[in-house]
Order: C-alpha cells, then structure tokens, then sequence
C-alpha cells in the first residue's frame, strides 16, 4: 500500500517512521513533511489547510491510505472530503472532530454523559467574564474555546492574572477565532497523564499511558507550549487505576459521542489530571499527542496501520494491541525564544554522527537549506531514547541532545523527572 501522512511535525515523523514498519505498506508520502521526514518518505510542499490539494495529490500519487497528523485538517472537515471522494482515511469525521474545535462542546459532552471534568463557566462577553473573575476562587484556568496549537490554556495563581489572561484572549484576539468564547474553570491539582487509544466507534484499544511537559522552563515554569518532552510508560497509573480510567472516562466518551450521532473513528487522546478524588478531564485532542508520540510510537509492538485500518472498518473488536515492555524519554530542542519569538533558519549540527542505537530524532521544525539542514520552527527536534526503565532512557536521551547543536538552541533538564518522585510515591 502506499500511505499518505499529513503534516510535517515531530508527531507526522514518528507516525512515517512507524508506518514504515508495516508489513503492508510499500512506500510512505507526506505533505508537507520537513527535511527528517524527507529522508524517510516522499515529501510534497502542500499546506495541511489545503484539502483540495491534499485531495489531488493523495489521487494523483495512486494513495491507498491516508493518515491525518495535525488538528486543524480534522476539524476543517478532511476526513469528510476525503471519504466523500472514496479514498480511505484514518481521523475523525469534522461533527467528531468538534471534541477538540470548541472546549465548549467538550465541556457538553462530558456533563450529558457524567464524565468527570472540572467546574467551569463558559463566557461570550468581556465584561461577563471580568465581572464572574472578581468572585471566582483563585487558582483558575482561563481558555480560549477553539484551536490555539496547545498555547490557549492559562493557569492563573492571581486574580489580576486572570483577568489579564481574558484580556489577552477576548480584547487583544491573540488566538484569533479561537479566543471569540472562553471556559473558565476550577484549576484542578494532582499529576498529569496523557492516554491515547484508537477508536472504530465502539471499541478502543490503549497505546501506552505517557506525560507530556507543557511549560517551557524546568519545573513547569513559564508559558505553555506545544510541548517540551514526554516519557513513557507512567509510573503512577496503574492497572486499576487504568481500568478505571477506561470504564469512567474513555468508553463514556465514544459511546457519548456515538449518542449524539458523531461517532468517533481515530485516535481519542484524552488529558487527564489524577486528583485527589480520581482521574479528571482537563481536554480531549481528536488525533495523536504531540510530542507523546514520539515517545509512545516507539514502544509500539502491533502493527500501527493495520490498527488503523481495523478502526475505519470497525473491525477493532478483534484487533489485539501489543506494547514493548521498558521506557521511552523525548526531550523537544527548540529555538531560542519559543513560545514567543524566534529566528529560523540556524544550520544544526551533530544529526549526521551515529549517536546511539536506541535514539530516534524526530524532525519538527526543520529544513533544507542546500546541503545543510536548518531551523524552521519553534519546535525543532524531539529526540527519543528507548531503555530497559526510564532511568537508563532518560540517561541516554540527555547523552544524545548534547551532541546535537545550533545557535539558540533551548531544552528542559527535567524531563521524566516526575517520573522518580511517582516511583517514591507509588
């Protein structure tokens, strides 16, 4: 078969590098891919948002499958277009998709249907907004409704800061579209998981549980970000405490959503705070964890295209999904300055070296530049160490980013860090 992946981050990488383990897979496309992905697939400049044009190069290029990376193409509706045309397609349909679009109608999905989430308000008004923060209890998280590329979520410790925080998103239009309604809610405490699990509409069947590291400082501190690192599995959810997590949030979601006539087909990636009184939804993603991917892809066993193909046919019942024993550490190299501004454009060195065996570099935002390969994001490389435990892959993982380099280049020290503090407590 010939598969098509959309997108040219570290998550699109990680799928192509999976996809090309299959058994039933000849050659791997991308659109519009990055100068790593070229290296392992066939890779055209076309943009995610232009759905006609994916359309006419999934056709022209004889694709049997295509595989959706980012957000944004899902919830514009590409898995509809697609289908429409007869070209299968793994992702949500867009009615589907709206889990992740609108926190709002997430928010409706999980009240109808007793899925535990935080108390919230949602606000269409500035000034209803401001007025409900002067009463509120303080900590509060402040968010923009619709897509802002995982930077739209604010955790505010001052009531000022909420209130700045509705300012930025409402009156200064920072997430455009996105910040025209806000959810206001409780600021829940605990430890964070990230669960994936690939959905045919009815059954699902679980990658491993990971822990994505959303600040850009040491010690989550400073601003959200796409993400900065993520480890694999996590030490503090148990088999019980996963089964829960299946019975009280993940199959109420796709039966909910299967209720409301949306059926869910593709990944459901659901963010969850482990509280005091149990797991709790902080937001559902309609497709794969950026940077989770690459740190949960890696300790994949079953075959990912034959799960995919199994989830479109709704044949998921039957499908069995292995995961490799051992741990998975990714730690994102980004550009100095990001989330906020950043040059591009700066030659990176050490990609050519053999660094270890058991290190994947993902490419994010990279290029071609002549025979060099340079920046072109915020996010550049999300390098990934496979190890008997997460001791000796977070050990590997920091060997192998200090032979990477270019000028600028930032990343956490922490990484998986939390990982030992669950091992002392649990």
């Amino acid at each position: 078969m010939n598969v098509l992946v959309i997108g040219g981050g570290g998550r699109e990488h990680a799928l192509v590098w999976k996809l090309k383990q299959s058994k039933l897979v000849t050659k791997v496309f991308c659109a519009p891919g990055n100068a790593g992905i070229s290296r392992d697939a066939e890779c055209e400049d076309i943009a995610v948002t232009d759905i006609g044009g994916l359309l006419k190069y999934a056709d022209k290029s004889n694709i049997n499958y295509t595989v959706v990376g980012p957000e944004v193409p899902l919830v514009n509706g590409i898995v509809d277009e697609f289908e429409k045309n007869g070209m299968p397609i793994f992702g949500p349909g867009q009615k589907a998709a709206e889990l992740e679009g609108s926190k709002t109608f997430a928010k409706y999905i999980m009240n109808k249907y007793n899925i535990p989430t935080a108390e919230y308000r949602e606000f269409v008004e500035y000034y209803d907004a401001i007025k409900y923060l002067k009463t509120a209890d303080i900590p509060i998280v402040v968010k923009a409704d619709g897509l802002a590329a995982g930077k739209g979520v604010i955790v505010c410790h001052e009531r000022e800061k909420a209130c700045e925080a509705v300012d930025l998103i409402m009156k200064k239009n920072a997430f455009g579209a996105a910040g025209r309604k806000v959810i206001i809610e409780e600021c829940l405490t605990g430890y964070e998981v990230s669960v994936l699990a690939i959905a045919d509409g009815e059954n699902l069947v679980y990658l491993v549980p990971s822990q994505d590291h959303k600040r850009i400082f040491d010690n989550d501190e400073g601003p959200n970000t796409g993400g900065m690192g993520a480890y694999a599995p996590t030490p503090h959810i148990s088999e019980k405490l996963m089964d829960r997590i299946k019975k009280d949030i993940m199959e109420p979601t796709i039966k909910g959503l299967a209720l409301e006539g949306r059926p869910y087909k593709g990944v459901l990636y659901a963010g969850l705070m482990m509280t005091a009184d149990g797991p709790k939804v902080l937001e559902y993603n309609c497709r794969f964890g950026d940077p989770e991917t690459q740190a949960v892809l890696p300790l994949a066993k079953s075959d990912l295209l034959e799960a995919m193909m199994a989830s479109r046919d709704g044949t998921l019942k039957d499908f069995v999904w292995e995961n490799e024993s051992g741990a998975a550490v990714c730690v994102v190299i980004a550009s100095g300055g990001y989330p906020g501004n950043y040059e591009k454009g700066k030659q990176i060195y050490g990609l050519d070296g053999r660094i270890n065996e058991n290190v994947l570099v993902f490419h994010a935002g990279t290029k071609w530049q002549g025979d060099a390969i340079v920046t072109s994001g915020g996010r550049v490389l999300g390098v990934t160490a496979v190890g008997d435990d997460i001791k000796s892959a977070v050990d590997t993982v920091y060997k192998a980013v200090g032979k990477i380099a270019f000028d600028g280049a930032y990343y956490r020290k922490d990484i998986a860090a939390k990982a030992f503090a669950n091992l002392r407590r649990f």
